[in-house]
């Protein structure tokens, strides 16, 4: 924002740091966040503390000393951001994705070489799981959790975790458990999702599948061809009992394929053309095939009876493709339309827009700070910066030019 747009919206903006801020008991503090906010919504290249600092003509150090040694906690003020945000969003999918904060040196927390989503390669970076509430006019993060790697964890560590005032009951921890930590925080707040999305690096996980089913958590996940699936119509063997130990559990006898060979197998007639939205040009469309599987693998939890679930597989498959370029899993009912099905796979498509806003325009991987609590706070903050200018855009009585 300009000064001028800031100054057209400062009544909105003061009564929303009011709200948000408002866990901070001490009132230096709530009026400390409240600049550190119009320091993020300003216009300027770079959102790290002295830049900022400049645009709104105060020290650098009140807001270094907000963010970096402050007490107030962030945890609380995420949460009564999640609770607007949901209210404002009114959200059809959460979706579960990461993303990476590339870095030159060794001393930000939890900085490692490890794969870098935005580079698409290994490289030095810090990594954070998000949460975020979205249709397809609008999202918003709901929860961060930084990941620490292993070579953060153990007593080789030890030096750099202080440096970095890394609390001693932080671990690493694998990202899908840290998205499952934030899903029941947010439940513990009474928010819960109507179907939760994620890509690949999580609809492949077993075990994220199994713990999302163990929360009665709807999904539609994306998935790699590879993974195995039996047919919709096997049906399970039970294996005569010979009389000696226990009783053969029913299971299915053939061998599974793969999600890939399913698809390949089906009447082509099965394909059909689904719109999704409509983007920059024109209405958003694609060829896909939907078919019933029961997936395999190493963790499906069949019934006593023997029977593993039936799952939508979901592939889009161009014409003239030699196979499909993308597919999904989803425990969505039988009965639910292509079109909606489509609709919620796709909607991951609004997560790489909010990090292009919180990066590119509100300074996320512009902190500079070494402070494990540092970095949960200038994200708090960012995140706060992001829900405001969403409510400006998604109330028409807002001014314009937010």
């Amino acid at each position: 924002m300009t000064p001028e747009e800031l100054a057209g919206c400062r009544d909105r903006l003061e009564d929303f740091a009011a709200e948000v801020f408002a866990p901070l008991v001490r009132s230096d503090q709530r009026a400390k966040g409240g600049l550190y906010l119009r320091g993020l919504l300003l216009d300027g290249r770079r959102k790290s503390m002295q830049p900022m600092a400049r645009r709104l003509g105060v020290d650098h150090q009140r807001l270094q000393q907000f963010v970096t040694s402050s007490t107030w906690p962030a945890n609380a003020v995420q949460q009564r951001l999640a609770r607007r945000a949901m209210a404002v969003v009114r959200p059809e999918v959460w979706v579960v994705d990461d993303t990476g904060f590339p870095k030159d040196g060794d001393l930000s927390p939890a900085v490692a070489a490890q794969y870098c989503p935005p580079l698409g390669k290994t490289a030095n970076c810090q990594v954070a799981v998000s949460v975020h509430a979205a249709t397809d006019r609008a999202s918003c993060p709901l929860a961060w959790r930084l990941f620490l790697p292993e070579s953060w964890d153990g007593p080789d560590a030890a030096r750099q975790r202080r440096h970095c005032r890394i609390p001693t009951d932080v671990h690493h921890r694998p990202k899908w458990q840290l998205a499952f930590d934030m899903l029941d925080e947010l439940a513990g707040l009474g928010l819960r999702p109507a179907v939760v999305a994620a890509d690949a690096g999580y609809g492949n996980n077993a075990s994220f599948r199994r713990g999302l089913e163990e929360r009665q958590l709807a999904y539609v996940l994306q998935v790699k061809g590879e993974l195995t699936a039996y047919p919709a119509d096997i049906e399970p063997v039970t294996p005569p009992y010979s009389g000696l130990g226990p009783r053969p559990l029913a299971r299915y006898r053939t061998r599974p394929v793969s999600l890939r060979e399913h698809v390949r197998a089906a009447d082509p007639g099965q394909a059909v053309t689904v719109g999704w939205r409509r983007g920059s040009r024109g209405r958003m469309q694609a060829r896909f095939v939907f078919l019933r599987v029961r997936p395999a693998g190493r963790r499906p939890r069949p019934a006593d009876d023997g029977t593993i679930a039936l799952r939508w597989l979901i592939a889009q498959w161009p014409k003239g493709a030699d196979e499909p370029v993308r597919y999904w899993l989803s425990n969505l009912p039988a009965d639910l339309p292509p079109r909606v099905l489509v609709r919620l796979a796709k909607t991951r498509w609004r997560i790489e827009h909010d990090y292009r806003e919180l990066k590119t325009a509100l300074g996320l991987d512009h902190f500079e700070g070494r402070s494990w609590d540092g970095w949960h706070r200038h994200t708090t903050l960012v995140t706060a910066a992001h829900l405001f200018l969403t409510e400006q855009r998604t109330d028409p009585k807002a001014p314009a030019g937010a």
